[in-house]
């Protein structure tokens, strides 16, 4: 069994805290991705309901475009939490070398920092958020009074 002292320092310029730092910008990207292909994802199935629903002339199913605007939402947010608490831990992480407090099971651990149903509910208000999805809506309902009337 290895016995790891964890109060050792560790160096400012190591290959272990440049590989951490890199892991953890890679989450960071990633969950940034996720985020614009929910965006991208939405459109295309809100796009292709109303085309769907123009075209047999179904108004009473024109409010099933609102399922996958609520459906990306939520996991946008979600998205959007993972990356604001993997960057609390990027910033904390730089916040230990700055101060020279780093040890070495602050290297070896990748988590989100301060993850939580409050993060949530601030990625929920983000403008990134709730223009997008309040805009799609809204065309949904613009969609319907243009093309089918005020019934």
């Amino acid at each position: 069994m290895v016995n790891l002292d964890t109060s050792i320092q560790v160096e400012f310029d190591s290959v272990s805290v440049q590989a951490h730092l890199s892991i953890i910008q890679n989450v960071i990207q990633r969950m940034a991705a996720n985020s614009a292909a929910c965006k991208t994802w939405c459109i295309t199935l809100v796009s292709a309901v109303l085309v769907m629903i123009a075209d047999k002339g179904k108004v009473e199913y024109i409010y099933l475009a609102l399922f996958p605007i609520v459906t990306f939402a939520v996991l946008d947010i979600y998205y959007l939490g993972l990356e604001k608490a993997f960057q609390n831990s990027y910033n904390l992480f730089i916040s230990k070398l700055h101060t020279n407090t780093l040890t070495t099971q602050d290297l070896y651990a990748v988590m989100p920092v301060n993850k939580g149903l409050c993060l949530l509910m601030k990625c929920g208000i983000s403008p990134s958020i709730w223009i997008f999805y309040l805009s799609l809506s809204i065309l949904i309902f613009i969609m319907k009074w243009v093309v089918f009337g005020f019934n």
